[in-house]
């Protein structure tokens, strides 16, 4: 590996355009890094370009489908809360077949339908073909979610 000098980067500021010896210059004489990249953003200053996006998060120039493609094999984790209780150890240890434990939502509440841990959803417990599903009855706004 080389080592530099001022006179190799001298000769780098040069190549690159920016002069050579100003650069070696104290701060208080106009020269140093300031002056450096003021000089090098003044030659090849552009605008930067993004690629926009439609209030789905899709690429605007792009379809739907892409992101479908790039995300659909993503694995999510997703719960149905019926409710919550706190208990014991001591309570725990003593369940037995046939203990109750309450929760804490009255039957007919929505249940809260989280991704990932953070609350997405709330639906209602259905039967279909004797296996239990949840259809989805108020998605929660982004802000919402916590």
């Amino acid at each position: 590996m080389a080592a530099f000098d001022q006179g190799n980067i001298d000769d780098l500021l040069k190549e690159a355009g920016l002069g050579g010896g100003e650069a070696a210059q104290p701060a208080a004489e106009g020269g140093g890094v300031d002056s450096i990249l003021s000089a090098a953003a003044a030659k090849d200053a552009q605008p930067a370009s993004f690629q926009s996006f439609d209030s789905s998060g899709a690429a605007a120039s792009g379809s739907g489908g892409e992101i479908q493609s790039l995300l659909g094999d993503v694995e999510l984790k997703v719960q149905v809360v019926l409710g919550n209780a706190k208990k014991s150890v001591e309570e725990i240890l003593a369940m037995k077949d046939g203990s109750v434990v309450e929760l804490d939502k009255l039957a007919g509440d929505p249940l809260d339908i989280l991704v990932n841990d953070r609350l997405v959803a709330k639906g209602e417990v259905l039967v279909l073909n004797e296996n239990f599903c949840i259809r989805i009855t108020d998605i929660v706004p982004p802000d919402d979610r916590s």
